[in-house]
């Protein structure tokens, strides 16, 4: 019976582990309150403008938890939403938890600082003390904008100039669309500064594009020579571009993606009313020009696009301006440059194997993603910054105006609705596919980064 017993007991031991028969292993650590809650504050205001100036809720969460555990306060919980950050820490059984909760402004964004902000987390995991870390960061956050305004006034110029050369315009379409696009950048800085809600801010920098491109299709008809073969309708898909760049699409996906359901909803939902804004702005100029009978006609077919060369080098143009635009350091923009050509090459190749606007659209942003978080990993340039910057050249402004144009001078018969809308449905297909290719090629990437960091460092050590 003893040696049955003793056969159980064998076998029991071969399959679990005997609790008493191990240490108790957990470290009672006794933390300083108010050291808890210098690096609680510490990690919320890092995670706070973090969210602000570009990164997503996945990157700020784990910035929150990297910094506050580098300074001894781990475990933390974070909750990121789309206006808010809250961090708790439980000290111990017999004390009170430490809950911060930090509002969160209106995104700006600014890759320089995003840049800054993710060194000084690495620094920080590296060694640097509570009190150096506090110091650079008030540094940071003091910082203003790389660029001055008029500066971003001209690049966002140079973004509409981008899109011209994109589909093979004349150089006096340029120029149009260059100061246009100026002018309504430098209506909205100033509805900004009288604290105007984003919302009407583009409805009026969209009216303002509209009237340029209706005031070229008038002049074009009274007979001014270098107006003649003009088409004022790239203008506005100039425009549209221009007022979509700014919008946080890869950010919306990413965190959609990543389980942020809130934080995702929330950029989502800025992203609709923003478009939202555009389309109103422009139906309003639309129908007003109609109205007035100055009204020009589209052609239900996508206009032809310029050469390859134009379109890399009208693709490169856009990448650039859009970094500037937010605020990116000249590496950025150079890695910018290059990943914008690499997702029109991508788009490209995409479009002539037979693909349709949504799938080529969708590979050139998996492309441009996939190698901007390898590369920019390398470099040290935030990987959503290049991204972002990227596949702006891929942004469907003229399919979005020729949906809404075709709403417009419809004759109210159902076909000519259907054909409107059915365009308009195509355009946010496109806008879904840039959102999803770039979300993969950053899920994808990363354990590729990982890889080739980990061989890099394999052979550079010594032997």
């Amino acid at each position: 019976m003893d040696g049955r017993q003793d056969w159980r007991q064998r076998i029991a031991r071969a399959i679990r582990t005997d609790p008493a028969s191990r240490a108790m292993t957990e470290a009672l650590l006794t933390i300083d309150e108010v050291h808890a809650r210098k690096v609680i504050d510490l990690a919320m205001r890092i995670a706070e403008a973090l969210l602000t100036v570009g990164a997503s809720a996945n990157d700020v969460t784990l910035a929150t938890t990297r910094v506050a555990a580098a300074l001894g306060i781990r475990p933390v919980h974070v909750d990121v939403t789309y206006n808010s950050i809250g961090v708790s820490y439980h000290r111990g059984h017999d004390d009170l938890p430490i809950t911060l909760i930090r509002v969160v402004r209106a995104p700006v964004p600014d890759h320089a600082k995003l840049q800054r902000l993710q060194a000084l987390v690495v620094e920080i995991e590296g060694g640097l003390d509570l009190e150096h870390a506090r110091a650079r960061f008030d540094a940071i956050r003091r910082t203003p904008f790389l660029y001055r305004p008029t500066f971003v006034v001209l690049a966002q110029g140079m973004l509409a100039v981008g899109v011209t050369v994109l589909f093979g315009a004349s150089w006096i379409i340029g120029l149009i669309a260059f100061l246009a696009s100026c002018a309504a950048a430098v209506a909205q800085r100033g509805m900004a500064r009288l604290r105007v809600p984003f919302f009407f801010s583009q409805i009026v920098g969209a009216l303002v594009v509209t009237a340029a491109a209706t005031a070229t299709s008038a002049l074009a008809r009274l007979g001014v020579p270098l107006l003649a073969d003009v088409r004022p309708s790239i203008i506005i898909a100039a425009g549209i571009v221009l007022m979509l760049a700014g919008l946080s699409v890869v950010g919306a996906a990413q965190d959609a993606i990543d389980g942020f359901s809130l934080t995702a909803g929330g950029r989502i939902l800025d992203l609709v009313l923003s478009t939202l804004g555009v389309v109103i702005g422009i139906l309003g100029g639309l129908s007003l020009a109609r109205t007035l009978g100055l009204g020009f006609a589209v052609t239900s077919e996508a206009p032809a696009l310029g050469s390859l060369p134009l379109q890399l080098t009208g693709a490169v143009i856009i990448a650039v301006s859009v970094a500037i635009m937010n605020g990116a350091r000249l590496r950025t923009t150079l890695v910018s440059a290059v990943l914008g050509g690499l997702a029109w090459i991508g788009f490209t190749i995409g479009s002539g194997a037979g693909a349709g606007a949504p799938v080529a659209s969708g590979v050139g942003a998996l492309v441009a993603s996939l190698v901007g978080i390898i590369i920019g990993h390398r470099l040290h340039v935030p990987s959503i910054a290049v991204t972002t910057a990227a596949i702006v050249p891929l942004v469907p402004g003229y399919a979005v105006f020729r949906g809404l144009l075709q709403l417009v001078e419809s004759d109210g018969s159902a076909a000519s609705l259907v054909l409107g809308v059915a365009t308009l449905i195509g355009a946010g297909a496109v806008g879904l596919a840039l959102a999803s290719g770039a979300s993969l090629g950053l899920f994808l990437g990363a354990p590729l980064r990982d890889s080739v960091e980990s061989r890099m460092r394999g052979r550079a050590r010594p032997r």
